[in-house]
């Protein structure tokens, strides 16, 4: 075929498809799944960070596991609020680990959604299953921020997971100590 009768071909098509329209191509789908852990090529997409980089003594792991019922993320490590003698850093908070995106290839856009949901197995610590967009806070090395910051939901960057040794919801589990979270995946979700 000819490269013009392609192009008038492609135009003919694309004029066909927008003659054509439904609402249902216009609306993005009601969930769109951001990561799935169901591969190892799922793990090169997270940086592991904890207090060990500031002479804290946590740490943590993220692996890919299949122990029958499909494969899955874990995130595990030890919460310690021990630091190592001699540090040269003057940390006054240990007891923290976390796991971070690396950045999207671009952003990613979740204006069409409103909330993330987790689907987590967790340890009796607190793990949070779904958040609204509008409910996001600025947070760093685990801590909210005092900050007001609007999140732009059309430009996305990363996200992370974080567990701490203090604080977190009444009632949880909380101290230093072993923790383990499976994961399975992680979306956004348009609910209204």
């Amino acid at each position: 075929m000819s490269r013009f009768r392609s192009l008038v071909q492609a135009s003919l098509n694309a004029t066909k498809k927008a003659l054509t329209w439904n609402l249902d191509d216009l609306m993005p789908p009601v969930e769109k799944y951001i990561f799935n852990f169901n591969s190892k090529e799922e793990v090169k997409k997270w940086h592991l960070y904890s207090d060990s980089e500031y002479g804290g003594l946590s740490s943590a792991s993220l692996e890919i596991t299949d122990e029958g019922n499909g494969s899955k993320g874990l995130f595990s490590g030890n919460l310690s609020l021990d630091v190592m003698e001699g540090t040269k850093w003057n940390i006054k908070r240990s007891g923290f680990c976390g796991m971070r995106s690396k950045k999207f290839d671009g952003f990613i856009d979740l204006d069409s959604y409103d909330t993330i949901a987790l689907k987590l197995k967790g340890d009796g610590r607190c793990y949070i299953s779904t958040i609204p967009l509008a409910r996001y806070l600025p947070t760093w090395r685990g801590n909210v921020i005092d900050a007001s910051m609007e999140m732009n939901p059309c430009r996305i960057l990363g996200m992370s997971l974080s567990v701490n040794a203090e604080g977190g919801v009444p009632g949880a589990r909380s101290g230093p100590g072993d923790f383990r979270v499976e994961i399975d995946w992680i979306k956004a979700l348009r609910r209204e």
